[in-house]
C-alpha cells in the first residue's frame, strides 16, 4: 500500500489524509507548522474513508542498538551504490552563500535535495 510522509505537520495534515488510499500510511515525522493533533473522528471521512495507519517515529527507536543501525545503513549505502536509489539536487549555493542557503531551507523556499559547492 502506498506511504505518505508529512514532515510539515499540523498545517498539512488533512491534505496528507486526503492524499491515502485505503489501507495506506501517514508517516508523520516533522512538526515544523506546529503540533499535530488527530482527531479519531476525522480519520474516518480522510483518504480512502478510513482503515489506514498513522505512524509518528522517533529517530531514537531506529539506531538502538547500535548494531540495527548499521545493518540499516549498510543496506540503504548497498541500495544507492547498486543504482536502486537516486537522489539528484535540486538546488545548489555556492558554499560562500551558505547564509542565503539557510534563508531558503528555513523560507520553505526549496524543494529537495540542497547542496553547497565549494
Amino acid at each position: 500500500m502506498p506511504v505518505v510522509f508529512d514532515s510539515v505537520g499540523k498545517d498539512t495534515l488533512e491534505a496528507s489524509l486526503d492524499s491515502l488510499q485505503t489501507r495506506g500510511t501517514l508517516v508523520s515525522n516533522g512538526t515544523s507548522s506546529g503540533p499535530v493533533i488527530i482527531d479519531a473522528k476525522l480519520l474516518g471521512s480522510k483518504g480512502g474513508n478510513g482503515s489506514f495507519w498513522v505512524t509518528r517515529p522517533a529517530m531514537r527507536h531506529y539506531i538502538e542498538p547500535r548494531s540495527h543501525m548499521l545493518d540499516m545503513a549498510r543496506e540503504l549505502f548497498d541500495h544507492v551504490l547498486a543504482g536502486n536509489i537516486v537522489s539528484e539536487p535540486r538546488q545548489s549555493f555556492a558554499l560562500a552563500d551558505a547564509g542565503q542557503a539557510h534563508r531558503a531551507l528555513e523560507g520553505r523556499k526549496t524543494i529537495g535535495s540542497t547542496v553547497l559547492v565549494p
